[in-house]
């Protein structure tokens, strides 16, 4: 059907062409058709290839929109999922921060008391240490002056002259 179409169209463009630059008239009415004849047969030859390019043109934006809204979607969801792991994050510092206090609080608490301890104990042992060095001093002092009886044992003493000689030495 197109060939039957193209051939009337191209047989009237030979008909409709006119001598009218040699006859002095005018040839507008069939320069009007012979436009229209070529604009229907641009039309028919185009008509479909240019539909098919503009819905295949607009199909393809709309797909890319789609995948475009499909992105912005998913970045929506990620940015919502991190701004939830964020909050989760700052409560977990907050937690761990009390917790952290809390743990301070007792292990001072725990070396406060061990020092309490430690400085009784060295205080008994500083008293035992003392009372050591107080025994030390007495028996010594004992026996620096039974050395010195003993050394002056060639005179004769009595039980009396004895404790008064401890008596003077130890006081």
């Amino acid at each position: 059907m197109g060939k039957i179409i193209v051939t009337v169209l191209l047989l009237s463009a030979y008909l409709f062409g006119s001598d009218a630059a040699a006859e002095g008239s005018t040839d507008i009415v069939q320069r009007a058709v012979n436009f229209l004849i070529f604009a229907g047969i641009l039309f028919y030859i185009l008509a479909e290839p240019v539909k098919n390019y503009f819905s295949g043109r607009s199909s393809g934006i709309a797909s890319e929109l789609e995948k475009v809204q499909e992105r912005l979607n998913e970045s929506k969801r990620l940015k919502k999922m991190a701004e939830n792991k964020v909050e989760e994050a700052e409560r977990f510092a907050n937690e761990l921060a009390e917790s952290s206090k809390k743990e301070n609080k007792i292990l001072v608490d725990k070396i406060l008391l061990h020092c309490e301890q430690e400085m009784e104990i060295i205080s008994k042992q500083n008293s035992a240490l003392m009372d050591l060095d107080q025994r030390k001093m007495v028996r010594d002092v004992v026996e620096g002056v039974m050395n010195e009886v003993m050394n002056s044992s060639n005179e004769a003493l009595g039980k009396e002259a004895m404790t008064e000689i401890l008596k003077k030495k130890v006081a």
